[in-house]
């Protein structure tokens, strides 16, 4: 997946205003509903993403998350969120998470802005592609615990086997 980078150093009292122009470079869709929120949807290699980003300046917070267009069933809760925890140890930043109003896993992440200090273009860039490689790269395992059978742990060392070439 390639990201397209915007460059600007004009100071914004909002950082939706720099996603936003992120999100139009990169030619994503996407819906500004209010002054605090911005949705984004993307199509991803294995399946298609909501991005959600809600900024909260009473706080100073951005609050991000990133959907799969995933739905999982009520029978794979417990598996799934065994296989959550697993996936949660192996990350640095941001962390996943099961919506349990919709069923669907995502990807959240809160970025601090602590004194007023807004984040640059190229912070707001990483969070948004440090989100979708994580998503990309677990979703298999995912997949193997809903689909195809597997215990978390085994869907886990499946996923994570890096192909090379191809057939």
């Amino acid at each position: 997946m390639s990201f397209q980078t915007v460059v600007d150093s004009t100071p914004v009292a909002n950082p939706l205003d720099i996603l936003e122009e992120i999100v139009a470079a990169n030619e994503w869709l996407f819906d500004r509903a209010n002054d605090d929120e911005l949705i984004v949807e993307l199509a991803g290699r294995w399946c298609h993403y909501r991005l959600f980003f809600v900024w909260q300046k009473e706080i100073g917070a951005l609050q991000f998350s990133c959907q799969f267009d995933m739905k999982i069933p009520d029978s794979k809760r417990a598996d799934t969120y065994e296989l959550l925890a697993i996936l949660n140890d192996r990350l640095w930043l941001g962390y996943f998470n099961l919506d349990t109003q919709q069923g669907m896993p995502l990807f959240r992440y809160t970025f601090l802005t602590r004194g007023g200090r807004m984040p640059g273009v190229e912070s707001l860039e990483d969070m948004v592609e440090i989100a979708l490689t994580e998503c990309e790269r677990f979703y298999p395992a995912f997949q193997f615990v809903i689909w195809g059978g597997k215990r978390p742990s085994e869907a886990m060392a499946a996923s994570m086997i890096d192909v090379v070439g191809s057939a």
